[in-house]
């Protein structure tokens, strides 16, 4: 192949409509994470759905993909100084697996002083993945996501909330819920921590902090940790 062919290649124009709004951007752009979702989909990895215009289409938040295509044309994350949606573009970096973006938006939440008559309650969430680096390189061939938390309600309220993973492991003593399962597709383990990351948001629950670490345990195998930490105030109950 010839520079000059292989420069068309990199440079070839694609069209996405992101939720409605329409963006245009390169393929170079799109697979500079490959790891990620839009890495599969314009690797041949994963489907995709186009619109009656021909556009790629991605039922996703499309006012915030704007801050997503920028990380990727950059790898820089900037936002407006008065930017408040921070949780929701963190979900969104956590659906389409982007995890340099993960980070940026990572950093620990300041604490907030309470009232002397409440106190913080915390749940814990995990997820460990590992991806095969042969066949598809973002198949998971096993992942286990486990919550962890002393109050006994959540544990609860998310074992009835998922019945359609109790055919997994699930795990409710020593404060936790575990799922468990694999070999299964990346998005389907993607779409398991996103509707839990939501299951414990509308508990009242704020993300204080993330974190994701990446090791590799064998040649043909990579892990992925990713760890985030809710908390919420509650008062306390007199005796």
């Amino acid at each position: 192949m010839e520079n000059g062919d292989l420069g068309h290649m990199m440079g070839e124009p694609v069209s996405l409509n992101v939720g409605g709004c329409v963006y245009s951007t390169s393929r170079s752009t799109l697979l500079r994470y490959p790891d990620s979702i839009l890495g599969a989909m314009f690797r041949g990895d994963i489907p995709t759905v186009r619109d009656a215009r021909g556009n790629y289409f991605i039922d996703r938040d499309g006012q915030l993909f704007r801050y997503i295509l920028n990380f990727l044309r950059t790898s820089e994350l900037t936002l407006p100084c008065d930017f408040k949606e921070t949780e929701l573009l963190r979900k969104e970096a956590d659906f389409y697996q982007i995890e340099p973006l993960m980070q940026c938006l990572g950093d620990p939440k300041p604490l907030l002083p309470y009232p002397t008559n409440t106190y913080e309650e915390v749940v814990e969430l995990s997820s460990t993945r590992k991806l095969s680096k042969y066949s598809n390189p973002v198949a998971v061939i096993i992942t286990q996501l486990t919550i962890t938390t002393k109050i006994r309600a959540v544990l609860e309220s998310i074992s009835s909330g998922f019945p359609k993973w109790n055919k997994h492991m699930m795990d409710t003593r020593d404060y936790q819920v575990s799922f468990t399962f694999g070999p299964c597709d990346h998005q389907q383990e993607v779409s398991l921590r996103v509707h839990l990351l939501d299951f414990i948001s509308q508990a009242g629950f704020t993300i204080r902090n993330t974190r994701v670490h990446h090791m590799s345990e064998r040649a043909n195998e990579n892990t992925v940790e990713h760890h985030w930490t809710f908390c919420r105030p509650t008062h306390k109950v007199r005796d």
